[in-house]
């Protein structure tokens, strides 16, 4: 559990959790209050971040102890009592069936029921359209906290989004790494003092977690395309200003500002994106030739 000032929720969470699970982790982001305090004397481990480093950094925490421990199963979810316990479960369950790596519950599958306020669910279904649309995904519910991970997850997956851009991360660097993932309905419970995250920093976080991901992944696409629409258009603001000159003997400022802007910002979009290419393709195959044999 990652939990940031959640002292009045963590203790029967906690407790609830303990009835589905061999241990229970709860990463104390910095809080001010005596969330550390309460979730210790309830037996879970604690690890504390001397500052609120956001959800990110408390997952990156929770992830590094689950893999410390070979977890063969690491379930996360809030500690503000939105996520139910008791759904473990179900949650769970297709992992243990051999279905699935990662395992969501989602707050908008038939079966799910939801409290959140209408301009919440919908920022949520908005953001989890852009993510699938990034991820190749068919994914309802992109911001569940309340997930499930096997063995191969927990080994494949790093986190460097230290906010609540680390929820989209993780399906991005599921799809890349082939990892199966699938959704079960969950019903969560939601009051306006349960959450601590402002909604629209929430989703500006994610949205710019989810481009950057996508401009490292594909650099050409990302800064290439543009780069060259925009030197195409230099190269029409160009003609035009050589033209009205040869036939007026005038130069034309503006037509000539732009052109020369088009092409400045063309051709750093283009030097980024070969730059972005060429260190990436380097640094997969030096992945993919890790660990092999230089005889072979």
């Amino acid at each position: 559990m990652p939990a940031y000032n959640e002292e009045e929720s963590i203790a029967g969470v906690i407790v609830r959790a303990k009835r589905f699970a061999d241990k229970v982790f709860v990463c104390d982001d910095g809080s001010s209050d005596a969330t550390a305090e309460i979730a210790r004397q309830l037996g879970a481990q604690v690890f504390a971040h001397d500052r609120n480093s956001g959800y990110g950094a408390a997952l990156a925490t929770l992830f590094d102890e689950a893999r410390r421990e070979k977890a063969d199963i690491f379930v996360t979810l809030d500690a503000d009592g939105q996520h139910q316990p008791e759904e473990i479960p179900v949650l769970v369950k297709p992992i243990i069936d051999g279905e699935a790596d990662i395992v969501i519950g989602s707050r908008f599958l038939t079966d799910s029921h939801v409290a959140a306020p209408m301009y919440r669910q919908a920022g949520v279904k908005v953001i989890t359209r852009f993510t699938n649309l990034v991820s190749n995904e068919s994914i309802t519910d992109s911001q569940s906290g309340l997930r499930a991970y096997n063995r191969r997850a927990l080994d494949s997956l790093t986190l460097g989004e230290m906010g609540m851009g680390a929820s989209t991360e993780l399906l991005v660097k599921s799809q890349k790494a082939g990892l199966r993932i699938a959704e079960v309905p969950v019903n969560v419970l939601y009051n306006e003092d349960s959450s601590t995250h402002n909604p629209l920093y929430h989703g500006l976080d994610v949205v710019l977690a989810t481009v950057k991901h996508v401009s490292i992944r594909h650099p050409l696409m990302f800064y290439g395309i543009p780069g060259i629409s925009l030197l195409g258009i230099a190269l029409g603001f160009w003609y035009w200003a050589a033209e009205a000159y040869i036939a007026t003997k005038t130069l034309m400022i503006s037509v000539s500002l732009l052109a020369i802007c088009c092409t400045l910002v063309g051709a750093m979009l283009m030097t980024t994106a070969v730059i972005l290419w060429v260190v990436i393709s380097v640094v997969r195959g030096g992945t993919a030739t890790k660990g092999k044999d230089p005889r072979k």
